[in-house]
C-alpha cells in the first residue's frame, strides 16, 4: 500500500506581544499571505490530505485553517497537545495511530524538519530543505502496510517547497 505524508511547518507568526504564551502567538501578515499560498500548492500537486494532524497551538491551527478552503475534499482533522514543539519520535508516535493513506502533519521546528530528513531516504536538492522554513511543505511517499511501521530513510521525498518558491 502506498501511503503519503504531507509535513508542514506552521506559518510565519507574529511576535509583536511578548508576554503572550508562545502556544497562543497567531500568524503574522505574512502568515497569513503565505498559509493560503501554499494551501494552493498542495492542491495544484494533488496532496490533498485526508486526515490531519495539527499541533493544538494557535499558529498551527490558523495555518490550516487558512489552507483547508483550498483543499478538493475536507479531511478528518485532530489538534493534538502532543505536536506542540515535538520531536521527531513523538511525532511518530503519533503518525503510528493515523488511520488514513493521505495524512498531513502541521507542527513546529525543530521537529517537522528533522522528521523530514528521519523519514526522507534521499534529501532534495533545495536550498531550504536543511532550515525547513516557515510554511515549508514537504510531500512524502511510504511503500508500507500502515503509518505504525514508519522508519528511517523509508520514504521517497515527491515535492518540497516554500513560499519564495511560488512567486
Amino acid at each position: 500500500m502506498t501511503l503519503t505524508l504531507v509535513l508542514i511547518r506552521h506559518a510565519k507568526s507574529d511576535w509583536g506581544a511578548p508576554d503572550l504564551p508562545d502556544h497562543e502567538r497567531p500568524l503574522n501578515k505574512r502568515g497569513r499571505r503565505d498559509a493560503p499560498r501554499m494551501g494552493r500548492w498542495i492542491a495544484e500537486k494533488g496532496l490533498g490530505p485526508t486526515q490531519v494532524l495539527c499541533s493544538d497551538a494557535i499558529r498551527t491551527r490558523e495555518t490550516l485553517d487558512l489552507m483547508l478552503p483550498h483543499w478538493p475534499e475536507p479531511p478528518l482533522v485532530s489538534h493534538l497537545a502532543e505536536l506542540y514543539h515535538a520531536p521527531p519520535d513523538a511525532m511518530l508516535r503519533v503518525l503510528a495511530r493515523a488511520d488514513r493513506d493521505a495524512v498531513a502533519l502541521i507542527g513546529h521546528n525543530p521537529g517537522i524538519g528533522g522528521l523530514a530528513d528521519y523519514l526522507a531516504r534521499e534529501v532534495p536538492a533545495h536550498s531550504r530543505w536543511v532550515d525547513f522554513p516557515t510554511t515549508a511543505v514537504a510531500a512524502l511517499t511510504f511503500d508500507l502496510g500502515s503509518w505504525a511501521d514508519l522508519e528511517e530513510a523509508s520514504g521517497t521525498v515527491t515535492a518540497f517547497a516554500v513560499p519564495s518558491d511560488l512567486t
